[in-house]
């Protein structure tokens, strides 16, 4: 085998096992095996992070605020504001999802920032890949979105009111109507899928080729904005389709 054949197939293992999700370990339950991969411990760490995110920013509260408080504030009072207007009167009931997404993807989406990296013959411990390059994780979510659109128009609107709302604007448009319900989560799991995917592969050839400057100076951008925006935009579009729903 040549010098470039065995490079370039060592290339593709290494972006093979970087795209692979491992199994950590399995739980019995009910004779079933349940494999516990590192999507799951990814998604714990992500859990964990804002769970203890949530007690600190909130253990000390003050009727004026200060410090972290005063940015606490300001985020909860930007995205109830954000949601009050797309939504309209109906938003308290949708702020708290909303605001959870937002912040359970946006650390999903750039947890892999903090993550050690390999290089240099240097293999670390452990590696946290971002839970949403996983087309399962993304499809949870959009579903999720999907199946709160179609309840909150139902008991906004009722039943007969929500049917009547698939024959507009005319009524041959019934089937398109009813195709949104596949094609917005569709949509959503795509979109997230595909561009944490892109960020994620990206990092790992810099990591490869550049593994010492390139990834945190690169990172700033593939993993910390671009994962920061794509969680802004999975958010603004799910509160765009509720706002249709129980328009």
């Amino acid at each position: 085998m040549s010098e470039s054949t065995a490079a370039s197939a060592s290339l593709g293992d290494r972006i093979s096992e970087a795209l692979s999700f491992k199994t950590i370990f399995t739980v019995n339950l009910f004779g079933q095996s349940i494999p516990i991969t590192e999507t799951v411990i990814t998604t714990w760490v992500v859990m964990l992070i804002l769970i203890v995110g949530a007690i600190l920013a909130t253990r000390k509260l003050r009727e004026v605020p200060s410090g972290f408080q005063v940015f606490v504030e300001g985020f909860v009072g930007f995205a109830n504001n954000f949601v009050k207007e797309q939504i309209g009167h109906h938003w308290r009931a949708f702020a708290p999802y909303l605001g959870t997404i937002v912040l359970y993807l946006g650390v999903a989406n750039m947890i892999a920032f903090i993550s050690p990296r390999a290089g240099f013959g240097f293999e670390p411990p452990f590696s946290l890949k971002p839970p949403t390059r996983d087309i399962n994780v993304t499809a949870a979510m959009a579903i999720m979105t999907i199946v709160i659109v179609l309840f909150s128009g139902l008991i906004i609107k009722g039943p007969i009111g929500w049917f009547k709302g698939l024959f507009k604007p005319a009524p041959f448009m019934l089937p398109f109507n009813l195709l949104e319900y596949i094609i917005k989560p569709l949509s959503l799991c795509l979109r997230l899928f595909g561009n944490i995917l892109g960020a994620f592969i990206i990092m790992e050839l810099i990591g490869m080729f550049v593994p010492l400057v390139a990834p945190p100076i690169i990172g700033l951008y593939f993993d910390l904005f671009d994962g920061l925006i794509q969680a802004v935009v999975f958010t603004f579009l799910s509160t765009l389709y509720i706002a249709e729903a129980v328009e």
